[in-house]
């Protein structure tokens, strides 16, 4: 019997629309103005606020939003949006199309995420897109302690969803984590739109 083959997808500038070289930035200056101060004050402030990495660890979304907020003088109502503008600008608008296509797979192929995230993002896209009704397994860098594209992050990915790298095809928008998984012998497409996608993952599962 043929191994079961997998797609596993990317969530931020693939499953969600949004701008993943440009949101932060924008954020920031949003918060820098809404402040008042200047730029460097800010960026010092931040850098002077020991946070912990969100990125890379789990349990610590609390601590993290109490030292910059602290750090920056908010006030709790100012703190409170600060962080609701943080998570609508993390998780953009749902790529609906691309969501239920992966959801119309389900019969015949697993479907997973593999993302680098923010703790606090698994409530999040569960609240606004339920992802865990498509997708399993879900394995968020904060969760995994490791980034992509370390190759850490893949070998566990791999090891959640039980499978060898060759029956798994990866969606992302970002080359660098394309290349990684290719350096664990996982094949992919770099994301741009969700035709030629869908087109490079329906090659690869019938293949």
């Amino acid at each position: 019997m043929p191994a079961r083959k997998w797609i596993l997808f990317d969530i931020g500038g693939v499953l969600e629309i949004v701008d993943d070289d440009a949101w932060q930035d924008q954020w920031w200056s949003r918060w820098c103005a809404r402040t008042g101060l200047e730029r460097p004050d800010f960026d010092a402030r931040v850098e002077g606020a020991d946070l912990p990495p969100i990125d890379v660890a789990a349990g610590h979304e609390a601590v993290f939003w109490q030292r910059l907020a602290a750090a920056l003088d908010l006030e709790p109502h100012d703190s409170d949006a600060m962080r609701a503008d943080f998570w609508d600008a993390y998780c953009g608008t749902a790529n609906t199309e691309l969501i239920e296509y992966a959801r119309s797979l389900t019969p015949h192929a697993g479907v997973a995420i593999l993302s680098n995230s923010a703790d606090g993002a698994r409530e999040e896209e569960e609240r606004r897109f339920g992802f865990s009704s498509i997708f399993d397994p879900i394995c968020y860098s904060h969760e995994q302690g490791v980034n992509k594209p370390d190759p850490r992050a893949y070998r566990e990915a791999l090891r959640r969803m039980g499978a060898e790298p060759a029956d798994v095809f990866f969606v992302d928008d970002r080359q660098m984590s394309i290349d990684g998984a290719a350096a664990v012998g996982i094949r992919g497409v770099l994301h741009r739109e969700n035709a030629s996608t869908i087109a490079a993952v329906e090659a690869f599962l019938f293949e």
